[in-house]
């Protein structure tokens, strides 16, 4: 049924990340790639933007020139339009094509009236990143209408999937281009509900009350969520990623997606055997070096290491009822307890490596830091939320059980201090803390289990819903705890976080050994092989709705 779905289509899908990691939708491109190739191989064609210079390349990225018909050579671009066409280096291998588009910005003016006159999208509000993400989402579209004739494709056999509201201006205007192009439409989190949440406001307790429009005049959202909404309504079928984003979408864009399509992991990018062991113990190895040349305190090999991570969203993503249960855990920690180690892996604004750190790294003798909880320097210390809070907390004085190591860089592997990527560190952790606030799906507990790390999510997360969906929710049972966020209680779920983080720490190795075998079990129900069905009755959909709509 499915190669008979897709049999022969040419699908594209644009992302601002496509080949360029910066937030979790990267997670979502690079790890469902190898699912659609299986599907329908080198038919899937991936664009992104060029942000890449020869001083600076993409690490994800290889050139094939050849590839797609030797299109580099044969297209006819306008506006200065360039692409490169190759690879990303991620299992599946997929087609990508790269489009450097600064030459759309002088004519934004020009399209921005195209959009409103045929429907009505209000840029003229726009400030920020809204000129950047709209001058790539016309040039893709340019480039997928031109692809597309150059391919001889019939467009009916071509679907567009269109990521975020920084693409929905490709959206639209492919529509405008090349109207016989089915479309599809994924928001991952809606822009004004984010911003409710990024302001402080209550979502939940009053969600029934909220108006998108109304929210976006008062927030200075205007035409993000203008351009947002529009593509929604517009797109042949409007996904999104969890129930929980579904409701925020009927209420704030006032559309209920057609699929939800939730996100699952390619299991390749695990490591197996003696592999898993050998990063386990060296990744270990160094992130209790850190903690101790940062602290100057020493830990047992066993020390309890406990990790959170993900975008820098203080609120959103949990960082700081993870910092308060992690003080709620050091006070009731059994004197005999194991040690405990929690690091804040949340990228920020870094200036350079602490520099005592790394003469204490390189050192014998251990000399007190100047900031005993932070591995990088940042240009906003004064402002950073997490830097302050730990700093007010005085974080790792000498009567604190629990240290806490803020590292405040992507892993990529080259962070100066750590100098290990993400998922090379991850086997070192025996758990994760993911307690959001908002969190449309919430990749970084999917990642944790499917790398047998038990983790802790919360009911405002898109996992945290197919757990409490599918599984008893005990981390002894299938490797996840769920626990309950509303708009008042802070208090109980920092409690329940700790609690839950305690009944780990107690457990024998032999139990853990358990824990980890189940979380791994879990993670495999949401291997892409299984969730790409989702995506496959999205297609279906866009095309039947195409169909509809050219026959109207």
């Amino acid at each position: 049924m499915h190669n008979c779905t897709l049999k022969d289509r040419l699908i594209f899908e644009t992302s601002w990340e496509v080949c360029n990691k910066i937030g979790g939708i990267y997670t979502v491109l690079s790890t469902k790639a190898k699912t659609l190739q299986d599907i329908n191989k080198d038919k899937v064609v991936f664009i992104g933007p060029d942000v890449w210079t020869e001083e600076n390349p993409s690490p994800y990225f290889k050139e094939y020139k050849s590839l797609l018909k030797n299109c580099v050579k044969n297209l006819e671009l306008p506006h200065g339009i360039s692409i490169r066409v190759g690879r990303w280096m991620i299992p599946g291998n997929p087609i990508v094509v790269l489009v450097k588009f600064d030459g759309v910005y002088e004519h934004l003016n020009h399209y921005y009236g195209e959009i409103w006159n045929n429907f009505r999208v209000d840029s003229l509000h726009a400030y920020g990143d809204y000129d950047e993400g709209c001058a790539f989402g016309i040039a893709s579209a340019i480039v997928m209408a031109a692809l597309t004739n150059h391919l001889k494709e019939d467009p009916k056999n071509v679907i567009a999937h269109f990521n975020e509201w920084t693409t929905g201006m490709g959206l639209l205007h492919l529509r405008t281009l090349c109207p016989e192009i089915a479309t599809l439409f994924t928001t991952h989190a809606t822009s004004i509900g984010r911003s409710i949440c990024g302001n402080g406001k209550p979502l939940y307790d009053y969600l029934s009350g909220y108006n998108g429009d109304q929210m976006a005049g008062e927030l200075n959202m205007e035409s993000k969520h203008s351009l947002e909404k529009t593509a929604a309504h517009n797109a042949d079928c409007f996904t999104t990623v969890s129930d929980v984003t579904a409701i925020e979408c009927r209420q704030l864009l006032d559309l209920m997606p057609q699929v939800v399509t939730p996100n699952g992991f390619e299991p390749n990018f695990v490591p197996t055997g003696k592999k898993y062991q050998t990063q386990r113990q060296s990744a270990r190895k160094a992130l209790l070096n850190v903690a101790s040349k940062l602290t100057g305190k020493t830990f047992a090999d066993d020390a309890f290491i406990v990790a959170t991570s993900g975008r820098n969203e203080y609120r959103n993503k949990g960082i700081d009822i993870f910092i308060d249960a992690m003080g709620r855990v050091g006070d009731k920690l059994a004197t005999d307890s194991r040690e405990v180690v929690a690091f804040i892996m949340v990228p920020a604004w870094v200036k350079e490596p602490a520099s005592d750190l790394l003469a204490n790294m390189e050192s014998e003798q251990w000399t007190a830091p100047e900031l005993n909880y932070q591995t990088h320097r940042l240009n906003n210390e004064d402002c950073d939320a997490i830097s302050c809070r730990l700093r007010s907390l005085g974080v790792n004085d000498a009567s604190r059980k629990v240290t806490i190591v803020y590292l405040p860089c992507y892993l990529d592997g080259n962070d100066g201090v750590l100098n290990i990527a993400y998922y090379d560190m991850m086997p070192a952790l025996d758990a994760t803390v993911f307690p959001s606030y908002y969190e449309p799906w919430g990749y970084t507990p999917l990642e944790s289990i499917a790398f047998g790390v038990p983790t802790i999510s919360s009911d405002k997360a898109g996992f945290g819903q197919w757990i409490l969906t599918d599984y008893a929710n005990d981390a002894q049972a299938c490797g996840a705890k769920v626990i309950a966020r509303t708009d008042s209680n802070y208090d109980q779920a920092r409690e329940d976080i700790a609690d839950s983080l305690l009944s780990l720490i107690d457990l024998s190795a032999e139990q853990m050994a358990e824990v980890r075998q189940k979380a791994m079990a879990t993670a495999s129900d949401a291997d892409w092989s299984k969730f790409i069905e989702k995506y496959i009755e999205a297609f279906a959909v866009a095309q039947s709705r195409r169909d509809e709509r050219l026959k109207a």
